[in-house]
């Protein structure tokens, strides 16, 4: 069967809008297109428009689908078992949060008390598994397994306070290396500071700390681009450098 635009987007529940868009940047090109200029689309588009959906519910951007999808060994069966896989990851975290809620509002109406660790579970849940999923494989080659284990133990036993403190720490660092980029120097006061907030945001994470894991943390987090996007897209160009050069002065001291 072939659909219009119109016809593709209703089925869909996508805007005409975003087809065209699709079309455009050769994401989700038309079978033919009519002598009336309509684009048509037939079940391979059909097929290739789902692959899209899955990937964007994931929360993966348009060029790296694209890139995905137009990979020469691009395998559609394998695609979609990891989609099922992180769709069934998505659906276990919302039982967590869910089972969270239920039990937040049984303590409020009376029924067994609610220990303050317990209120940030789903949260703390989601949080292990997204580092996992993102930097898992090299933490564990670079640091071990029972590193990283203990590590992911130590954040879900934070209490309501330090989980607060946690991510109070997170956004001092990326403001402060805001407002450092460009102008501080990352050996002098401001960037020591900067180290230290750092070390003491580790502290609620590494069962121990040692200088020389930090700055090798601190290269990390330049050498491995996902890493420095983060860094680069919250703070500005050029802060995983700032805050690498910063900690690895901060750890000579």
């Amino acid at each position: 069967m072939e659909y219009t635009v119109k016809q593709l987007g209703d089925l869909a529940g996508v805007s005409g809008r975003n087809l065209r868009y699709y079309d455009q940047i050769d994401l989700l090109k038309p079978a033919w297109v009519s002598e009336a200029g309509y684009r048509m689309y037939g079940p391979a588009e059909v097929k290739r428009l789902q692959q899209i959906l899955f990937y964007r519910e994931l929360g993966v951007d348009l060029q790296t689908i694209k890139a995905l999808m137009d990979a020469p060994h691009f395998d559609e069966k394998e695609a979609l078992r990891q989609h099922r896989e992180r769709l069934l990851e998505k659906r276990r975290q919302l039982d967590l949060l869910l089972q969270n809620v239920d039990q937040t509002l049984a303590a409020l109406e009376g029924g067994t008390p609610m220990e303050d660790k317990d209120r940030f579970r789903g949260f703390k849940e989601k949080l292990i598994r997204e580092n996992e999923e993102k930097y898992g494989k090299e933490a564990r080659e670079r640091w071990g397994a029972e590193a990283v284990d203990a590590s992911n133990a130590k954040l879900m036993n934070l209490t309501e306070e330090e989980y607060a403190e946690v991510e109070r720490l997170s956004k001092e660092i990326i403001d402060s290396l805001a407002a450092a980029v460009g102008k501080e120097d990352p050996t002098g006061p401001a960037g020591w500071r900067i180290a230290e907030l750092h070390r003491k945001w580790l502290g609620f994470f590494w069962p121990t700390y040692s200088k020389e894991a930090h700055a090798g943390l601190a290269e990390m987090y330049v050498a491995d681009e996902r890493f420095a996007a983060y860094y680069d897209d919250q703070a500005g160009q050029g802060a995983a450098e700032f805050l690498r050069d910063a900690i690895a002065a901060y750890a000579r001291q």
